[in-house]
């Protein structure tokens, strides 16, 4: 069974653990690792013959527009991951529509792609922030990959549907991020920090008890910062975000090289 999988493109400067000690004004004089992390991706994913949707930053295409040549070149597909990668329901409706429009048309301009899938950051479709869909339908999105359907304090809709569904914009559809049932009780097994803090063993299992028990295709993500161990660290972050970033950050790679062997993967299907 052919799986989807996504990889969210921003540097390890731009997340939302670091939000509050990290301000954008200041991103330009960090030091800028997205690029070389990309490249060892792009590598792998080569040596596998795998394809996948990359959902890039407008910030990190508008500074590194070869990452984004070079992604389409390889390739692969392009999705919307905002321009300064803030939370959407900390936003106004007119400052998310500014921000979506502004990532888009410089990914379109750059890659010289329509594109048409969207993913929020942090996952920050939430149910409070459920008229973003109509402003990505205005946009001209048919697919969105935001809703995980999980209880966390960050994101998540714990009642929204496991798998993909039509979403009631006309033309859109969703493509949540996987989880697996143990117990009856939602588990994230599918990526990101999920990836790092549990065992391979036990996420090769998760993962096949979609495909296999349930018959259905799991939603993979996974971003460049998280196969850097060498990054630079943020002493002042709270022990729970660097607990949250850096957890595990030397077994992504070996790990992520481990999931290519173990299943089969494609781009999610922007059409």
């Amino acid at each position: 069974m052919e799986n989807y999988l996504t990889i969210d493109v921003e540097d390890y400067f731009q997340v939302a653990a670091f939000a509050d000690i990290v301000s954008p004004a200041d991103w330009g004089g960090m030091e800028q690792r997205v690029e070389g992390n990309m490249a060892a991706i792009l590598r792998l994913l080569k040596s596998h013959g795998v394809r996948a949707t990359f959902f890039v930053v407008g910030w990190v295409a508008e500074r590194h527009p070869e990452v984004v040549k070079t992604i389409v070149a390889d390739g692969h597909d392009l999705g919307c991951h905002s321009y300064w990668h803030r939370n959407i329901y900390d936003l106004t409706p007119e400052e998310f529509r500014e921000d979506t429009l502004r990532a888009k048309g410089i990914l379109e301009e750059v890659s010289g792609k329509k594109v048409v899938a969207y993913r929020a950051p942090s996952y920050s479709i939430t149910a409070k922030s459920l008229w973003a869909l109509d402003i990505l339908a205005e946009a001209g999105f048919t697919v969105d990959s935001s809703i995980f359907p999980i209880l966390h304090d960050r994101y998540g809709i714990p009642d929204s549907p496991r798998f993909p569904y039509p979403l009631s914009q006309p033309g859109m559809k969703e493509f949540p991020i996987s989880t697996s049932l143990f117990f009856g009780k939602k588990i994230p097994v599918a990526g990101g920090g999920y990836f790092r803090l549990f065992p391979y063993w036990f996420t090769r299992m998760a993962l096949r008890k979609i495909n296999d028990a349930e018959g259905q295709p799991f939603v993979f993500y996974l971003h460049p910062w998280e196969i850097d161990p060498a990054q630079p660290r943020f002493a002042k972050a709270t022990l729970l975000s660097k607990f949250r970033h850096y957890n595990n950050l030397d077994r992504t790679m070996g790990r992520f090289q481990r999931l290519l062997n173990d299943f089969q993967f494609r781009p999610l299907p922007c059409v």
